[in-house]
């Protein structure tokens, strides 16, 4: 299963100066398979350490002195650790955090070795009152569920993500294409991006057992709050993580999720899921100009789920049912799957090195309100764009937003094939990673 973050994974490697790296994501992202696969491809070998599993090893950074901790990671494993020609793979890090710690010396004193740190929901760790990040001297780096295109190259369809990635307005796709490809859409959103989904689908082809092992993974989540949250802020995470997917696209009301829990410990609950990449929040944002989050408001936002898959498997929607749909499939749960859809996809193509982020635009008045699902930076401007879940539908919102900011063009998304005619350029859901290139040419 190839990732698009193997390629920032071989620079990395290739730096003269690297910080030690620390991956960061949701519980069964595929971090450890991507860090295996990077080391056994690029490095003579891996010495891995599961600190979860060899609770032994966290005696090795008792001290913070590279040398000697790699002298007695060295003894233990029996194995030999030598700068240029190992990988240094610390995994479920935040079951020791003077390992994380430890991640600042090895850049000042042994910056030669190449050393990568992971772990799940790591910052359940992070967030403790007495730990101490080693800031400015380790490089994050964030990995997310499958995107769509990854999905295709996981399932074998190579050429359908060649002709995605090659989109040109001289060489649009045929009718017969552009909806073999939507169908690939829909089965993406069925069975997500979580890869044991994935490969599952690969092994069996069989949807019901894609379900079961979305429902095992949703389960270890559960299992996971129970290690590193006392019961009482248990009670919150669960309520959170399971209230989220039900309420995707909308306006977050804590009072939603729970009308007798305090606002104050469901929002700790939500940002603690946030922080960890199993929840997205999408902040409101005046859209005047760049950057957005100079003018977001922290307490207007909806929230998306981590996976489409597990969203779709927590709402108790029915595989057979979204399989039997041909047409506006994705307009199911008021077109809660298609505004996930395009948020997941968003989130998967930004900068692998920065925690991601989204925004959108709404006008709350007695009269009349207005929302722009979502509004992105694109060529040094804001372009919005309105994701339309069923064949029809208007753009009063989008228009509206145009008038306001004084912009001239935007983005629909749909299931309608490509369509360039201005103001607002019509892109079909897989096409999404190629907002920028497609909409340059006309940005002045």
């Amino acid at each position: 299963m190839r990732r698009d973050i193997e390629k920032k994974f071989e620079e990395w490697k290739n730096e003269n100066r690297r910080y030690p790296l620390l991956l960061r994501g949701a519980r069964q992202v595929g971090k450890s398979y991507s860090v295996r696969k990077f080391g056994k491809q690029y490095f003579e070998n891996i010495v891995e350490i599961n600190f979860e599993q060899n609770p032994k090893f966290k005696l090795c950074f008792n001290t913070l002195e590279p040398e000697k901790i790699i002298e007695s990671i060295s003894i233990l494993s029996n194995a030999s650790i030598i700068a240029g020609k190992t990988l240094l793979f610390l995994d479920e890090i935040q079951e020791c955090p003077n390992a994380i710690i430890s991640l600042r010396y090895f850049y000042e004193q042994f910056p030669e070795l190449h050393i990568i740190g992971a772990g799940s929901l790591l910052e359940f760790s992070l967030s403790q009152d007495n730990f101490k990040m080693p800031v400015g001297r380790i490089q994050y780096i964030f990995l997310k569920p499958l995107s769509f295109l990854e999905f295709l190259y996981a399932i074998g369809e190579i050429k359908i993500r060649e002709i995605i990635e090659k989109f040109s307005w001289n060489d649009l796709p045929s009718k017969a294409i552009h909806e073999h490809i939507l169908s690939f859409v829909k089965l993406y959103s069925i069975i997500g991006g979580m890869p044991a989904v994935v490969q599952e689908y690969i092994s069996s082809k069989d949807i019901k057992r894609c379900l079961n092992v979305q429902s095992i993974i949703i389960q270890t989540y559960r299992d996971d709050f129970g290690k590193y949250a006392n019961k009482i802020k248990y009670k919150y995470l669960q309520k959170v993580f399971y209230g989220v997917p039900k309420f995707v696209g909308k306006k977050f009301k804590y009072s939603k999720i729970d009308r007798d829990m305090q606002s104050r410990d469901l929002k700790d609950a939500l940002n603690l899921l946030e922080k960890a990449g199993v929840v997205y929040k999408v902040k409101h944002s005046s859209g005047n100009g760049l950057p957005l989050e100079a003018e977001s408001k922290e307490n207007t936002f909806k929230t998306f789920f981590l996976d489409i898959g597990l969203m779709q498997n927590i709402c108790g929607l029915n595989s057979e049912l979204l399989l039997s749909i041909n047409d506006d499939f994705i307009n199911i749960n008021n077109g809660a799957i298609a505004e996930q859809f395009v948020a997941q996809e968003l989130l998967s193509y930004q900068d692998f090195y920065t925690q991601s982020s989204l925004f959108y635009w709404v006008r709350e008045a007695k009269s009349s309100n207005a929302e722009v699902d979502f509004i992105i930076p694109c060529c040094s401007k804001i372009l919005p764009v309105e994701v339309k879940a069923g064949k029809t539908g208007t753009l009063k919102s989008m228009h509206l937003f145009f008038k306001k900011n004084n912009l001239s063009i935007g983005v629909k998304i749909s299931q309608h094939s490509f369509n360039n005619t201005l103001p607002v350029i019509s892109l079909p859901f897989y096409a999404i990673k190629n907002i920028q290139k497609i909409i340059k040419p006309f940005i002045q």
